[in-house]
């Protein structure tokens, strides 16, 4: 069966609604303009749909130097902070790097909305969070990440979500998972046994499954929770405890993606 790159997905703020784009090209931190921005409570710690539900309807568009928010009617242009701008101490899980901040009118937006105060802040090309060594190819040298959980990219197959939805009373989208690179042609869950990947000219290093918790049971349109979704994941996924759905991955070659590129496995 021929497999081919059927979608490209960012995320510019972590854990707020993400674009489907037709090409990407890569830098240091993974997809160019994924997860660069993130919002941190007063304490400095990242701020996701885990805690917050409503994240999911946080609207974010590209626009040049910076981005536009939306949530409901309402919209906030934000400016991508400079070399200028106050800088803070950011937390994600265990790494804490320096982000610089956006403007104090974006955070008073986001407080209104979002009930809380929350920070906007933004991963400045110099930052050098690592990811986990031990998950590295030997043969790979040191790999940063912005805002990410903790791998530049996560890769799923369609036929994943298919043998999901089979078990389920009502399909759910890809949304659920939030994916960056989306595979038709493969068999259910083929993304567990690879560990070599090339798209088009570009090549990846499959190195961790990716860990599951409760994102997946959020309706992204809504912001409504559905546990059914984990529950029945459990079910034929769960291994040690933990719920497994998708494949981390790191470029290792090429620097563009392309929808319809063709995917071959390289081991």
């Amino acid at each position: 069966m021929t497999m081919q790159l059927s979608g490209i997905y960012r995320y510019p703020v972590k854990s707020a609604r993400g674009h489907e784009v037709n090409s990407a090209t890569m830098d240091r931190f993974g997809l160019a303009g994924d997860r660069r921005w993130m919002l941190i409570d007063s304490a400095g710690q990242f701020y996701s749909q885990r805690r917050a539900p409503a994240m999911a309807l946080l609207g974010v568009a590209p626009r040049e130097h910076g981005l536009r928010l939306t949530f409901g009617e309402h919209c906030m242009d934000v400016d991508q902070p400079d070399a200028q701008s106050p800088e803070v101490s950011a937390t994600v899980w265990e790494h804490t790097l320096r982000a610089r901040c956006a403007a104090a009118e974006v955070n008073a937006w986001l407080r209104e909305r979002l009930g809380e105060d929350l920070r906007l802040v933004f991963c400045p090309e110099n930052a050098t969070r690592s990811v986990d060594a031990a998950y590295l190819p030997e043969s790979l040298e040191k790999q940063h990440v912005a805002f990410s959980d903790g791998f530049p990219l996560l890769i799923i197959s369609q036929a994943s979500l298919d043998a999901l939805n089979a078990r389920l009373p009502v399909p759910v989208p890809m949304d659920r998972f939030r994916p960056n690179l989306l595979i038709a042609g493969a068999v259910p869950h083929a993304e567990d046994q690879w560990k070599r990947l090339r798209i088009g000219a570009t090549e990846l290093a499959i190195v961790k499954p990716c860990s599951r918790c409760v994102i997946p049971s959020i309706n992204q349109q809504t912001a409504e929770k559905d546990p059914l979704i984990n529950r029945v994941l459990a079910e034929y996924r769960r291994r040690d405890g933990v719920i497994y759905f998708g494949m981390n991955a790191i470029a290792t070659a090429g620097d563009r993606l392309t929808v319809g590129d063709s995917v071959s496995v390289l081991d």
